[in-house]
């Protein structure tokens, strides 16, 4: 079919069962392509230097037929002068690319969030601290991003009141990105290879729980979970009486939902959050009652096992009674991983009235509560995953009398040589 493509012209085009073209009367090569769908498509059709026909996708039907046309007549001149167009819409679409990725919004949007979410477990999370926390640079170019605004830009959150772990946390993600930049030669150099993070006290208060605030929590869990189961089943009730479908049934439920056997699991088995968010009913073995975490979800990339205690066993044997046909062991409502509970762990732990307490406060106080058992620090680094022992010692100061015996050995050396 042969029209000049006008506007007029190309409102009269339906769609058929198969696709089919239109060629421009007057532009040699220009046509569009019709689909069934209804799509339509404008195209330069040529011979290539090799004398070989080509085609050059102008545009959809976004555009108007005079905006394609003259793009077709510009295109045309080219190849009359013995131009490449694809050769140079390619150069064109990299060098527009490379103009992207030259400040960190779009690295981070175009290039890294891809990456990292596809490749670090934490992804995620990386990318909302960047986003959250380095947006004010987002229009800088990445070589600009140096040392000095950075410094100020911590300088002014140290003053803010946040820790100085927080603060090099927060940093390292920037840095990881800009790493990654070096690596696929965005940037020639680091801009912040030269900035040392602040100095933090590696022996600082680890926080646990009192016996008073972990009978608070429990209790808490227990008024959460029947406060939930009573909610529901007032509201089935009144829906029954209204004729509305409804919500599941969770009356004899052991538990409302996962807040609780998570906490309990945590509790005694000092999981890292992410690993617990990963766990599969797989991961779990009752007959020999341990909980294998794979190397390809832990943090320091070791698989390791960890005895399973009788509160644990019970509580998993309850929660499977009750729980989905997921894979995993605590799937969101839409039966997928987690990847916060920040919310609700926060009113559970306001509901208790426990302060200054994170989850991963839950980490601290099992190796707490082994070290002050008497369990040597090398088995409970074992049971954490950490792959440095320097890493387990922050414990080693609630050691039952471990300094005091220590020390009383001296004493009684300097009484015999006297």
């Amino acid at each position: 079919m042969k029209m000049k493509l006008t506007i007029t012209s190309v409102k009269t085009l339906t769609p058929s069962t198969k696709p089919y073209e239109v060629l421009d009367t007057e532009i040699k090569g220009f046509l569009l392509r019709v689909q069934p769908s209804g799509s339509m498509t404008y195209y330069l059709s040529y011979r290539n230097k090799a004398n070989k026909r080509s085609r050059y996708k102008i545009g959809t039907n976004s555009l108007s037929p005079t905006q394609a046309r003259d793009i077709a007549e510009k295109l045309a001149g080219k190849i009359a002068n013995n131009e490449d167009i694809q050769t140079n819409r390619k150069s064109d679409r990299a060098k527009g690319m490379q103009e992207k990725l030259k400040t960190l919004e779009g690295f981070i949007n175009n290039r890294y969030e891809e990456w990292v979410t596809t490749h670090r477990k934490s992804g995620v999370e990386t990318i909302k601290t960047i986003k959250r926390h380095f947006n004010q640079f987002y229009q800088k170019p990445l070589s600009e991003i140096n040392p000095w605004i950075i410094d100020k830009w911590r300088s002014d959150r140290k003053k803010a009141g946040i820790s100085a772990s927080t603060i090099n946390r927060d940093i390292a993600s920037l840095k990881s990105a800009l790493s990654k930049a070096v690596e696929w030669r965005i940037i020639d150099t680091h801009p912040l290879s030269a900035l040392k993070p602040f100095k933090t006290d590696g022996k600082v208060n680890v926080r646990y729980l009192s016996d008073h605030e972990t009978a608070s929590l429990r209790k808490a869990l227990i008024d959460r979970d029947n406060k939930i189961i009573n909610e529901r089943e007032n509201a089935n009730r009144w829906r029954e009486k209204r004729g509305y479908d409804l919500y599941p049934d969770i009356t004899n439920y052991s538990y409302a939902d996962h807040l609780t056997p998570m906490t309990l699991l945590t509790i005694n088995t000092g999981l890292r959050r992410g690993e617990m968010f990963d766990l599969k009913w797989t991961d779990i073995n009752l007959d020999t009652k341990t909980l294998t975490i794979h190397g390809k979800t832990a943090k320091s990339g070791q698989t390791r096992h960890i005895p399973l205690n009788h509160e644990v066993i019970k509580t998993l044997t309850q929660w499977k009674i009750h729980a989905s046909d997921n894979e995993l062991i605590f799937p969101n409502k839409k039966g997928n991983r987690f990847h916060t509970i920040k919310r609700s762990w926060a009113s559970i732990i306001k509901s208790a009235g426990i302060t200054g307490f994170r989850w991963h406060d839950l980490r601290h106080d099992f190796a707490s509560k082994l070290v002050m058992a008497g369990v040597p620090l090398n088995t409970v680094r074992e049971l954490l995953g950490h792959t440095d022992l320097k890493t387990t010692l922050r414990y080693a100061h609630l050691a039952p009398d471990h300094k005091a015996d220590a020390v009383e050995r001296l004493s009684m050396q300097n009484n015999q040589q006297r």
